[in-house]
């Protein structure tokens, strides 16, 4: 279960917003996390705490396939993202590393900027705390949520490797 304060953002932000090419110089997470979003929202880095959710429109995560885009939100504490759409391969880099990327239009339309929320990734639900409103997407398939549920793509294969009874 996920839970905490919405962050909301609008629709096409790239990757570039999310982590800025000038900061590109160094590849440390905590480094990415000190300037995520900070062309779109000034105080989002130094502000977000660990829990937090991103909310955003269509096509959230456009651009480049750099991958310290997700990188960067995960390392600042945000423990998930939910859009109307997501560019594929941000969607993908964001599983990969571990960072849930859900598709719910309806909670980005009832979500607003400040609230707490919650979200279960098994069930499928995002709810609003102040009023209990919930709002469902589709539960992600069962290899990816044990991708989420791993840490990543690299744990997951590391656990897999270890274990005695993989395919």
């Amino acid at each position: 279960m996920i839970q905490g304060r919405v962050w909301r953002f609008g629709d096409h932000i790239n990757t570039d917003i999310i982590i800025p090419g000038r900061y590109l110089d160094d590849y440390d997470p905590k480094h990415l996390a000190a300037h995520v979003m900070e062309d779109a929202d000034p105080v989002f880095a130094r502000s977000v705490h660990k829990g937090d959710i991103v909310v955003a429109g269509r096509n959230f995560g456009c651009g480049s396939s750099r991958e310290q885009a997700p990188v960067a939100l995960k390392a600042a504490g945000v423990a998930a993202v939910v859009a109307k759409s997501f560019s594929r391969i941000f969607y993908r880099n964001a599983i990969n590393i571990g960072l849930p990327a859900l598709v719910c239009p309806q909670a980005v339309d009832g979500l607003q900027a400040g609230e707490v929320a919650s979200i279960d990734l098994l069930e499928g639900v995002v709810r609003i705390e102040r009023d209990g409103a919930e709002f469902r997407f589709e539960p992600l398939p069962a290899f990816l949520a044990e991708i989420l549920e791993k840490g990543g793509l690299v744990p997951y294969t590391k656990a897999r490797l270890r274990s005695p009874d993989k395919e």
